[in-house]
């Protein structure tokens, strides 16, 4: 009987035994899965918060570059090199403003006043101007630049009467409209058509001229007036629509030359700087009456589209269009005033200066399509507005 009691004990005390290693093995297999849970948990948690940490990272470089950027370009300014200019004392520095000056012909106006050194503002409102013509003074302290459209008048020529300045107009050789007298003088009145699709143009022109001269009749303001002929070069607008940018245009893009009527409308072409040149002799000349400013040398349009074609190596075809509406039938400059009152008279030949003309539109077209977009060169305006051969 002891025998079997003993037994039943030790049997119920294994039993006891073996549940107690069932539970800590339990709990064992619990701890070890929890832990590797936790484990996890932590890993996944380091995971997400790495990957939260480079976001971030990435989206502050992101915003942060610009400001580099802009903090490199203040570097640069404060280092910028400027064109080459000579001192001049107070005296002999004169202050210009220059309306439209970061256009074609306004901003070699710019570089050339500005290196004489004068002091010098400019005013445009950027539609066919640009401030790379320009930026290469931002930051000189002789140099501002204003951006403002004259749809909001500027009156100068009040400014002009209230602080003793002279006025300079840049007038136009459209104001001799389709000429019957060759070459054009300053003492002819012109043959125009005031209500043609030129008209708003060549009669703006003229009148631009009558008021200037009543207003130093009336004020006593000095006025200078400059009759400008077909110029040409560097910084001319791409899609002007012109003759000298539509065949430089057409000629580096392989298309056809596009002629208007015959070809055989003359035009005289002056280089940029001879105008410049030009234009500040007669600022500072005691001449009150208007001066042409243009090159005498004269050229058909066929000849000049066959010339820009060959300087440029181009194989474009010349096309031939309808003539445009009152286009003047020849335009040559008579200079004699220039000369004997400026000491005056253009010095680029005409094919030095149409290969600089053409390595900056080649430049261009570089640019534009780094930028993707490729300028097309404009049709001629029949209707409205001025033809293409001015």
């Amino acid at each position: 009987m002891v025998s079997k009691a003993l037994l039943r004990l030790v049997s119920a005390i294994n039993r006891r035994r073996m549940k107690l290693l069932l539970g800590i093995a339990l709990v064992a297999y619990v701890a070890s899965v929890w832990g590797n849970i936790v484990n996890m948990s932590f890993l996944l948690n380091r995971s997400i918060q790495e990957n939260g940490e480079l976001k971030i990272e990435s989206r502050l470089e992101e915003i942060v570059e610009p400001l580099r950027e802009k903090i490199r370009d203040l570097e640069k300014s404060f280092t910028q090199k400027y064109p080459p200019v000579k001192f001049l004392s107070e005296k002999d520095r004169k202050r210009i403003l220059i309306t439209g000056g970061a256009g074609f012909v306004g901003s070699h106006l710019t570089d050339k006043l500005m290196m004489d050194g004068h002091e010098v503002t400019v005013v445009d409102n950027f539609f066919t101007g640009r401030k790379r013509n320009v930026e290469h003074w931002i930051g000189h302290e002789n140099f501002e630049l204003i951006n403002h459209d004259v749809v909001e008048p500027l009156y100068i020529e009040g400014l002009a009467k209230r602080v003793g300045a002279r006025l300079l107009l840049a007038s136009t050789s459209e104001v001799y409209g389709d000429p019957e007298v060759h070459p054009q003088s300053e003492d002819y009145w012109g043959h125009v058509n005031p209500i043609g699709p030129r008209a708003c143009y060549d009669e703006g022109k003229r009148v631009a001229e009558t008021m200037c001269y009543a207003y130093m009749k009336q004020e006593g303001v000095e006025v200078r007036v400059a009759r400008i002929f077909n110029t040409f070069g560097p910084r001319m607008h791409m899609n002007d629509g012109r003759v000298v940018s539509n065949f430089i245009l057409q000629a580096l893009q392989g298309e056809p030359l596009t002629v208007y009527g015959s070809g055989s409308q003359t035009r005289a072409f002056q280089y940029v700087s001879d105008l410049v040149n030009g234009l500040v002799s007669l600022m500072n000349s005691n001449v009150s009456s208007p001066v042409n400013l243009g090159n005498p040398e004269e050229h058909t349009i066929l000849e000049f589209a066959q010339l820009i074609k060959n300087l440029v190596g181009s194989g474009s075809e010349i096309q031939f269009l309808s003539e445009a509406q009152d286009d003047p039938q020849k335009r040559k400059p008579d200079i004699k005033k220039a000369k004997l009152m400026l000491g005056w008279e253009p010095v680029v030949p005409l094919e030095e200066g149409l290969n600089k003309a053409i390595h900056y539109f080649r430049k261009e077209l570089e640019y534009q399509a780094n930028n993707q977009y490729i300028p097309k060169p404009k049709p001629a305006r029949i209707k409205k507005g001025r033809p293409r051969h001015d």
